[in-house]
């Protein structure tokens, strides 16, 4: 048996057992992929997956142990390559990060800038997607550390901690009647058309959960996925914005719109940093995991890696 083999079974269950998708994604041929595959269990005497004809239908029962245990050897096969590039490279390498539009825009780049006057020669990679698409860039190990509101607790094959805390306000055009108030009340939001984030994104949970324990139906005019875009259509007259307070700054309020906080009615909600359990840590991703939180310690992030601690640890 052989690193490539296994590779084959791990992309191909990636590829939902498609193996015309995993050719294409490992740059190499179908026929020669199957031949791997049958070999392999030809070796262990077992069969990985259950096949109608030549298609892969669903991995066995054997075939799921055996998939844990390839996950395993791949990931001490990416670690060793980690260890490698740490010694031999003490300050070069690359940093993948895997976040959400706004960590990106507003959070992370007075944090990434400080991470590269530190370490010059360290590439930065920023993978921008949906909360359950930055947990799965850590699975899948294209990304070093996550960065989100939502989504990353729920894997428990991911270590999460705190990083900060934060809320929502409402902005809206200065002419607007609601900017006479300091502290609107869900009534009063629920009177307006809303341009808010989705459903899955940015502390949205929070948002629908409050106005259903007041039992009232808001008007949602538009959703979208990053504060820009909220506060364009706020701009237009589409309704009234509700974004994180990150994005409420002065250049971003820049043409009319101001800006009401609104974490008496929605209250506090907390992003986290997420790793994948087992993976080794370079030194420069503790660096720039402790520039997103003091909380945040190499110490810390290496004791809750190994299992004897927890965001429990410590409190935002």
């Amino acid at each position: 048996m052989n690193l490539h083999q296994f590779r084959f079974v791990q992309e191909a269950v990636r590829r939902n057992l498609n193996l015309t998708e995993t050719a294409k994604a490992l740059f190499t041929s179908q026929p020669g992929i199957s031949k791997a595959i049958i070999e392999l269990e030809e070796e262990l005497g077992v069969d990985i997956f259950v096949r109608h004809g030549k298609r892969l239908r669903r991995v066995t029962e054997p075939g799921q142990l055996v998939l844990k245990s390839i996950e395993t050897i791949m990931r001490e096969v990416a670690n060793l390559k980690r260890i490698g590039e740490e010694y031999s490279k003490q300050d070069a390498g690359t940093l993948s990060i895997a976040t959400t539009h706004t960590q990106a825009r507003y959070f992370l780049p007075q944090r990434v800038a400080e991470l590269r006057r530190r370490f010059p020669k360290v590439q930065v990679v920023l993978h921008q997607g949906m909360p359950e698409q930055v947990a799965r860039m850590l699975l899948d190990d294209v990304a070093d550390i996550g960065i989100a509101t939502e989504a990353l607790a729920g894997y428990d094959e991911l270590l999460t901690l705190p990083c900060y805390e934060w809320q929502h306000v409402m902005v809206l055009p200065e002419s607007h009647p609601l900017a006479a108030v300091e502290r609107p009340t869900l009534e009063q939001l629920a009177a307006e058309p809303l341009v808010l984030y989705h459903p899955t994104m940015t502390g949205r949970t929070r948002i629908d959960q409050a106005f259903a324990r007041a039992r009232l139906k808001p008007v949602v005019a538009l959703e979208g996925i990053d504060s820009d875009v909220i506060m364009t259509y706020v701009r237009m007259g589409m309704g009234v914005g509700l974004v994180t307070e990150l994005a409420a700054r002065a250049d971003t309020l820049a043409g009319g719109l101001v800006a009401r906080p609104l974490g008496h009615l929605f209250g506090l909600n907390t992003t986290r940093v997420a790793f994948k359990r087992g993976a080794y840590l370079r030194h420069f991703v503790f660096a720039f995991a402790e520039l997103l939180s003091e909380r945040l310690s190499a110490t810390l992030i290496q004791r809750a890696m190994s299992g004897t601690a927890d965001g429990a640890d410590y409190e935002l």
